[in-house]
C-alpha cells in the first residue's frame, strides 16, 4: 500500500498502528467481497452448503467490525492525531460500518438461496442470469472501492460511483419480470419474493461502495461529497 499520504511520525509505533488498522479494513473488504461471491454461486447452484458458509462467515466480519472500531478509538484517544490521519480513522470506523452493512446483505442472499434450493428447480434458476449480472456490478463497484483505499488514490471514484446507475436499470428491469411472473402465476409470489430480496440486497451492496467512495473523497481530499451529484462529484475528484 502506498504510505506516502500518511505523515511519518516520531513515534514509529504511531506508524506501525495505522498501518495495522489499514491492513484490518482490506482483510475484512476481502472477507466480504468473498462472501458475496459465495452467495450469489450458492444462489447460481442451489449449493446449500457454500450458502451456510457465508452465513457462518458473517461472525467474523462482525468480529473484525468490532476490533477495528475499538483499534480505532484507542488510537485516537492516546495519539489525538490531526489532519490526514484524523481523517483516515475517521474513514475507516464508517468504511468498516458500511462493509459490516455488506456483509449483512450477503447473508440474506445466502438466506435466500437457501429457500429457493428447496422450493424450485435448477433449471428455473437459470431465468435469473440478469440478476447474476447485477451481482457482477455491485462486486466491482466494492472491489474498485476497496481499492482505492488501499491506493489511497481517488482518480477512479467517479467511475465507480457511476457504474450505480446501471445497477439501478438492472434492478428495475428485474422487479418489472418478477411482477410480471407474479401476474401470470399467484403461485410464484413466495418464489418471486425470495428473489426480490436477493435484488434488492444487491442494489444497497450497490449503495455502500458508492457510501465508501464518498467516505474516501472526504479522507484524501477533506471534503464532504455525500449529497454532491455525479457530475459534482466529477468535479471534486479532478479538482
Amino acid at each position: 500500500m502506498d504510505n506516502s499520504k500518511i505523515g511519518q511520525h516520531i513515534s514509529g509505533q504511531f506508524n506501525k498502528e495505522l498501518e495495522d488498522v489499514r491492513n484490518k479494513v482490506l482483510t475484512m473488504g476481502g472477507l466480504v467481497e468473498q462472501q458475496i461471491e459465495l452467495a450469489v454461486t450458492a444462489f447460481s447452484t442451489g449449493d446449500v452448503e457454500m450458502a451456510e458458509l457465508v452465513i457462518k462467515q458473517d461472525n467474523q466480519v462482525d468480529a473484525l467490525e468490532v476490533a477495528i472500531d475499538h483499534e480505532c478509538m484507542q488510537i485516537l484517544a492516546l495519539r489525538q492525531p490531526a489532519a490526514f490521519d484524523l481523517r483516515l480513522l475517521i474513514t475507516v470506523i464508517k468504511i468498516v460500518n458500511e462493509l459490516e452493512r455488506v456483509g449483512d446483505l450477503a447473508e440474506r442472499v445466502a438466506e435466500m438461496a437457501i429457500q429457493l434450493t428447496s422450493a424450485e428447480s435448477s433449471s428455473k434458476r437459470d431465468q435469473y442470469y440478469e440478476l447474476e449480472h447485477m451481482a457482477e456490478l455491485v462486486q466491482n463497484m466494492l472491489h474498485g472501492a476497496l481499492d482505492v483505499f488501499a491506493r489511497m488514490n481517488i482518480e477512479e471514484v467517479a467511475i465507480i460511483t457511476s457504474l450505480d446507475d446501471n445497477v439501478d436499470r438492472e434492478y428495475g428491469s428485474i422487479i418489472r419480470q418478477l411482477i410480471t411472473r407474479m401476474m401470470e402465476d399467484p403461485r410464484n409470489i413466495t418464489r418471486m419474493l425470495d428473489v426480490l430480496w436477493i435484488a434488492r440486497s444487491l442494489e444497497r451492496i450497490g449503495d455502500h461502495a458508492c457510501n465508501i467512495c464518498d467516505h474516501l473523497v472526504y479522507m484524501v481530499k477533506g471534503e464532504d461529497v455525500r449529497h454532491l451529484t455525479q457530475a459534482e462529484l466529477e468535479e471534486k475528484v479532478k479538482g
